[in-house]
């Protein structure tokens, strides 16, 4: 399934997604791999070996599999010790990743609601106060949105809620110092490092 993944065959990802539940396969080694293909590609295309063209064939392909094996992720009941808003910032529409990071806290035994993409400080916000979570994740991957941060910090800060809320950022369009500078609490690079900042925050 990587491998398909990789090289953007739909088809092929989507059968073995089917045969990966049909055999009793645990769910969550299918989910490792869709994170690892993904790790792949994004190497690919850091290195120019792929272009915009490919990564979108990745992505559709990954989201395929992705579909079939969601309804089947398993939490240990046990495990479950916080709950996770997470989305995609405002201006932001690929929640491809940002799915998968869900999949993995959610598979990890963590309750996560996830808001879609394109998400304002606002809806943020409110969602993360309505449901009494713990943890905002948020996923960026447009530099021109990173200025939505701020505004959700103002946010926070005018609810009385810094410090209160936990912050995780994530994504190719920010970074550890941008995570530092704007005073948040964790940067996450990809979805098992998500989990781990997850883990140490709620510890």
């Amino acid at each position: 399934m990587k491998d398909a993944v990789v090289v953007g065959n739909m088809k092929k990802a989507k059968r073995i997604a089917e045969q990966i539940i049909n055999l009793g396969i645990p769910v969550n080694s299918g989910v490792d791999m869709l994170m690892k293909a993904m790790k792949i590609v994004d190497q690919r295309y850091e290195r120019k070996e792929y272009f915009v063209v490919d990564v979108a064939s990745s992505g559709s392909a990954m989201r395929e599999a992705f579909k079939v094996l969601e309804p089947y992720i398993e939490a240990e009941p046990a495990l479950v010790k916080g709950k996770i808003v997470i989305g995609s910032l405002k201006g932001n529409v690929q929640g491809l990743g940002k799915d998968i990071v869900a999949a993995t806290l959610q598979s990890a035994g963590f309750q996560v609601i996830n808001l879609g993409v394109d998400i304002s400080p606002e809806e943020f916000v409110k969602a993360a106060i309505r449901e009494e979570a713990q943890i905002i994740a948020i996923s960026i991957s447009m530099e021109e949105t990173i200025p939505y941060l701020k505004d959700l910090k103002n946010i926070l800060e005018q609810k009385n809620l810094q410090g209160k809320m936990r912050i995780v950022i994530g994504g190719n369009a920010v970074s550890e110092h941008i995570s530092e500078e704007l005073g948040f609490d964790a940067y996450a690079s990809d979805a098992q490092e998500c989990l781990k900042k997850v883990e140490a925050l709620l510890s």
